[in-house]
């Protein structure tokens, strides 16, 4: 009798097929739509829409590389979005008291700058310090101890804001970075410059600039690089995954979870007040608008879109940042379509019941 124990197992190129589907669904589905929005939405292809995309993912992007590294470890962050708005209005607050003279000081702009970064990083540091105490020490589950860190951040924010008013009377140079190019082309000049239009050009001249490469997406790059080291190839990215598989399992292997656990959520709302600080950036002013965006639910949609799985242990960055793009030009390319927007918010709860049911159908593949 034949010896088939050598044999392939029946169907395995199919379920071969299937595992490499499963495993990188989303990026099929990002190229995908990308092919149909080209054809379909009017200048998708062109450079001014492209460089839009990037600047307007970069606060988002940093929201869903915060939520990673928490549903990696088996987390949830609900007040990332919150925590954004009350980084935005601290930051544009001391800027405009400092630089306003308010206290009969005119502090220069550089300096009042500095000082409001470093408030509204401190502002969502506290924030993040209270969500991890709440679950490290005192067993609080995730999703109530950031609702109730999201209450805390909304209530202040408000009273900061007066009520949530826009904070504006900011410095100039806060928007010329925040929407500045690391590149400029005068073709009528014919002169080309780095981060500042090249001398001469007039205001005629400035629908005819060439510009490449957004600050925002320098920023993005650089936070991209750090952020995937850092879950990737450090010790504290390792302890990250360890806590999200098995709780029992990291404490057994000598890992000090409670102190981890309050990292990954100080790190969260560490990247959701950068966020909050590039707005200021980008717009000029505190504006409440964030608390109220849903933000901090696009982000986790995002995360579980790029392959993360609630259950923990499982997310990459490079994943999130393809979960984001997803989210972003489906937006993008419905707006050029002249879809209205309520189908990006049933197109992205879709495309959420999908990557849920991946992940069941393939849990071990990321």
């Amino acid at each position: 009798m034949a010896d088939n124990s050598l044999a392939p197992a029946p169907f395995s190129s199919r379920s071969s097929a299937m595992a490499i589907f499963g495993r990188n669904w989303a990026v099929f589905f990002l190229l995908v739509m990308v092919v149909v929005f080209i054809f379909t939405g009017k200048n998708f292809l062109a450079l001014a829409n492209l460089q839009t995309i990037i600047y307007s993912a970069t606060t988002s992007l940093l929201l869903a590389f915060a939520e990673t590294f928490v549903i990696i470890a088996r987390g949830i962050d609900l007040s990332v979005g919150y925590v954004m708005g009350f980084s935005t209005i601290v930051c544009a607050g001391v800027i405009r008291d400092l630089y306003a003279t308010q206290f009969g000081v005119h502090w220069p702009a550089g300096v009042a700058i500095a000082l409001g970064i470093v408030a509204g990083l401190v502002a969502s540091l506290a924030c993040g310090l209270a969500s991890g105490i709440l679950i490290s020490r005192f067993r609080v589950p995730p999703f109530i101890a950031t609702l109730g860190v999201l209450g805390v951040a909304y209530g202040f924010t408000l009273h900061a804001s007066d009520g949530g008013f826009p904070i504006a009377f900011l410095p100039n140079v806060l928007t010329e970075i925040g929407n500045g190019y690391v590149y400029y082309y005068n073709p009528v000049l014919h002169a080309y410059s780095f981060f500042a239009p090249p001398a001469g050009t007039t205001g005629p001249q400035i629908k005819e600039l060439v510009r490449l490469f957004p600050n925002a997406l320098i920023l993005t790059l650089v936070f991209l690089v750090l952020l995937w080291h850092l879950l990737k190839n450090t010790r504290f990215g390792q302890h990250t995954y360890a806590i999200g598989g098995s709780m029992d399992a990291a404490v057994r292997a000598g890992i000090d979870t409670r102190r981890h656990l309050v990292q990954v959520y100080v790190l969260s709302a560490l990247l959701a007040g950068l966020a909050g600080i590039i707005w200021v950036f980008q717009t000029g002013q505190g504006n409440f608008v964030p608390m109220g965006s849903n933000l901090e639910l696009f982000a986790i949609a995002a995360v579980i879109i790029g392959g993360a799985s609630l259950n923990g242990g499982k997310g990459r960055i490079m994943s999130t940042l393809i979960g984001v793009f997803i989210i972003s030009i489906m937006a993008n390319g419905l707006t050029l379509t002249g879809v209205e927007t309520f189908w990006r918010f049933i197109a992205t709860g879709v495309i959420l019941i999908v990557a849920i049911v991946v992940d069941q159908l393939f849990p071990d593949l990321l």
